[in-house]
């Protein structure tokens, strides 16, 4: 990366950023590993061959992980004449791409729940011991999140190239405070030719994963019995990658919902199923197309920004009723997703007894808000449904949503 923290131009072009001395020895250090790693992003975007340049020499195994397969046709990573390329995607994911990959010798494999730690699981069994990612800033942070990466190697180029949009190496960790920051221990410098190499261990990150109870177990424990003389227990989930972040609408998780004529389609994520019901019934050209390419979106993120988009350019195009039924397409959507993903629903029983906060300083609807000002009507609805699963009646969706305002009182 540049002295001022940044991977490519805010253009994305990237060659190069380090000399040729620190690329040699990145080709080395591929040599030494049994795998890479790489993002959809870092396939489109730049097309690599991941090889180690050395003939003669080991050749790691290349994984690509990819949600949605919207990946170019014709990548230099699917010649495998000389070493095997694996992709990593979500399970259902464009079946008719994954047909042509395999006619290629490219070895595909679906995940239910994609993500750097299954990735890492899988490495594991198939015996790919040292397993170097080589991405960029949108799958090294949750990667490091999820505690897959022990040990980070960073060549610093002494260059400056500037722009807010430009890419770093490590994306939204969610971290607010300097004090959250990770240290390296062991650090070591060295310098290859013009640059810095800069490498060190990283510690585990406590709490990552929370422990899951069994269902029968989960089932006994009261989900509104939330006061204790210190408060109610508080469980905050914000970011796809965090502890709960599957709670999230943004998290990677498709749904089938029915249409207007009772069929079933596929949504990528509740996030894309809740922003194209903006526009459902209005009978637009501009509308409907907006539907079409929400639902191709590639990220739940790109869904939001589509459908906001229009939402506050042609407030004319949503559908009437919007305020009213929102909260219910919302319900639905994440009834859907908590009832397709047996090992969700058992995470969300397992918070029984606490109460659950989305936690955007942001969205004062959906969310908590900053000093808890907000309505969090995605937590209300997650506790709705968590006492649905336990078979509680009681109307825990507005009692355990007063406990946590009399609490902030």
């Amino acid at each position: 990366m540049t002295l001022d923290g940044k991977i490519a131009a805010s253009t994305g072009h990237a060659a190069w950023v380090s000399s040729k001395m620190s690329r040699k020895q990145v080709f080395e250090t591929r040599s030494r590993s049994d795998a890479i790693v790489v993002g959809g992003n870092t396939v489109r975007r730049d097309n690599p061959r991941l090889t180690t340049r050395q003939e003669g020499g080991h050749l790691p195994i290349r994984i690509v992980m990819s949600r949605t397969l919207n990946l170019l046709e014709d990548a230099n990573l699917w010649d495998v004449s000389t070493t095997q390329t694996i992709v990593a995607t979500q399970r259902g994911a464009r079946r008719d791409f994954q047909r042509r990959l395999t006619s290629k010798g490219v070895e595909v494999v679906e995940f239910d729940i994609l993500t750097p730690r299954a990735v890492m699981d899988y490495c594991y069994d198939r015996g790919f011991l040292s397993v170097l990612w080589e991405c960029g800033g949108a799958l090294s942070a949750p990667a490091i999140a999820f505690g897959v990466i022990h040990k980070v190697i960073a060549f610093v180029a002494p260059k400056i190239i500037g722009g807010v949009t430009a890419p770093s190496p490590v994306g939204e960790l969610g971290m607010v405070e300097m004090t959250q920051a990770l240290n390296l221990t062991d650090v070591s410098f060295q310098q290859i030719g013009p640059d810095m190499l800069i490498s060190g261990y990283l510690q585990p990150i406590p709490d990552l994963v929370p422990t899951i109870p069994a269902m029968e177990a989960a089932s006994i424990v009261n989900p509104i019995a939330v006061s204790t003389s210190n408060g109610p227990n508080i469980i905050c989930f914000y970011k796809a990658w965090d502890v709960y972040g599957s709670f999230s609408n943004f998290s990677p998780h498709p749904i089938s919902m029915p249409d207007s004529n009772g069929d079933y389609i596929i949504w990528k994520s509740v996030e894309h199923y809740y922003q194209a019901q903006k526009f459902e019934g209005v009978h637009d050209s501009i509308a409907q197309e907006c539907i079409k390419r929400i639902r191709s979106a590639e990220s739940p993120e790109e869904a939001a920004r589509m459908g906001r988009s229009l939402e506050r350019q042609r407030p004319d195009l949503v559908r009437h009723n919007w305020e009213s039924v929102k909260v219910d397409i919302m319900y639905r959507a994440l009834k859907s997703k908590f009832s397709t993903y047996s090992h969700l629903s058992s995470l969300l029983v397992s918070t029984a007894g606490s109460v659950l906060v989305e936690a955007s300083p942001r969205d004062l609807f959906w969310g908590g808000g900053r000093e808890g000002e907000g309505l969090n009507h995605l937590g209300r609805l997650l506790m709705r449904i968590r006492a649905e699963i336990l078979g509680d009646n009681s109307d825990s969706y507005g009692m355990e949503f007063s406990t946590i305002q009399s609490s902030r009182a």
